[in-house]
């Protein structure tokens, strides 16, 4: 059946409305003040290497230098077998750029805290660039199902593709070409954010977590969508980039709503 999805963009709030035949199906809510740094990817600056601690001080932009533990270090805990692992200073040295991923949001007088292991997520994937495992999700639980789709996934992989997949629940009942499109979006996006690497100097904001109303291209609209309306101009056009990017079929179904009378108002979201 299909749907259309209503986006009321505020200073403080985005709200996302699906409704089917003009009943609403969903509502999501997110609040400016509560987006988090977590699964920014940043091209990030050695500050200072802390032996003693094993950790290191990465400059990635913000009003405190984050936080990169020996744990967190992807080459370490690829590498590191018992009684040969490689002391940190010997990984990183003051001054080097370093591709890192935010895996804690500040707190207090702590900076964010940080991890070399990068993982991009989409719709029904969560893409590892670094690793080459395929896992799936542990709410799918029957072993059946679970070889099924990772057989899928594999089949749909390109030869010569570097990297591996988590599966994600909403996978199970996906089809392929969902499936193939996840795929192409992924390696796109971090082949895009490797680009961006190479052209700016450290430190620097390499990708964001997707705001909500760039979500709803990713992750709710699909063939069944009839039009995404959206009452910003300037989150209008920024959908439109996105969808011009990575989700070019959507692109004619994107409106800008500029009628006098409030989007949910008229739709009658609210009641």
């Amino acid at each position: 059946m299909s749907h259309e999805i209503l986006i009321n963009v505020t200073p403080q709030e985005t709200r996302v409305a699906m409704l089917e035949q003009g009943v609403v199906q969903e509502l999501h809510i997110e609040r400016s003040s509560a987006r988090g740094l977590v699964g920014n990817i940043y091209l990030g600056r050695v500050a200072r290497v802390l032996p003693g601690m094993q950790s290191a001080f990465v400059e990635i932009g913000l009003e405190r230098a984050a936080f990169l533990h020996i744990a967190d270090i992807w080459e370490h805990r690829q590498n590191g077998h018992a009684g040969s692992e490689r002391p940190i200073e010997k990984i990183l040295h003051e001054g080097q750029s370093l591709l890192v991923q935010v895996i804690k949001d500040p707190i207090g007088t702590k900076g964010a805290r940080l991890s070399t292991q990068v993982s991009l997520a989409g719709r029904l994937l969560v893409y590892l660039p670094q690793d080459s495992h395929i896992g799936i999700s542990q709410r799918i639980g029957d072993e059946t199902e679970r070889e099924s789709l990772r057989e899928k996934l594999q089949l749909l992989l390109p030869d010569g593709h570097v990297g591996g997949f988590i599966i994600r629940t909403m996978a199970e009942t996906a089809s392929e070409r969902e499936m193939q499109s996840d795929i192409e979006y992924l390696t796109k996006l971090w082949n895009d954010l490797n680009d961006r690497a190479r052209d700016v100097p450290a430190p620097a904001l390499l990708y964001q977590d997707l705001n909500l109303a760039q979500r709803v291209l990713r992750d709710m609209a699909n063939e069944e969508t009839s039009r995404v309306v959206v009452d910003s101009r300037e989150t209008f056009t920024r959908m439109l980039e996105f969808a011009r990017e990575y989700t070019p079929a959507l692109c004619d179904r994107i409106a800008h709503h500029t009628g006098e009378r409030p989007l949910f108002d008229l739709n009658r979201v609210e009641d």
